[in-house]
């Protein structure tokens, strides 16, 4: 079964969409197929692709306020250094007026 592809259609190689599948038109055949059931089919497709093509746009939207957030949170991070701590006394040294932990500088 050949398919015509009409000029209306616009069919692109690469990301196709759902007006292209819809605007597909199928050679008629005696013995073919029955145009009923391929155009409904083509109709389930392009739903299809118009569901996931909204899910790829909230997903980009979603993947933007991220975007955005961060920036805002280096901007308000900007002059944050972050000085590492002492490193912890060796417990195998074996020096006894060492304490094995760090003090304890908390509330608790």
């Amino acid at each position: 079964m050949a398919v015509a592809v009409t000029a209306e259609s616009g069919a692109t190689a690469g990301q196709t969409e759902s007006w292209q599948v819809r605007a597909v038109r199928f050679s008629r055949r005696w013995r073919g197929l029955d145009p009923q059931e391929v155009y409904a089919y083509l109709h389930e497709v392009a739903d299809e692709l118009d569901r996931l093509a909204g899910l790829v746009a909230g997903e980009r939207a979603e993947a933007e306020r991220l975007r955005e957030g961060l920036r805002q949170w280096r901007q308000r991070h900007v002059g944050c250094r972050f000085n590492d701590p002492p490193p912890w006394p060796d417990p195998s040294a074996g020096s006894a007026g060492q304490a094995r932990y760090p003090p304890n500088r908390g509330r608790w």
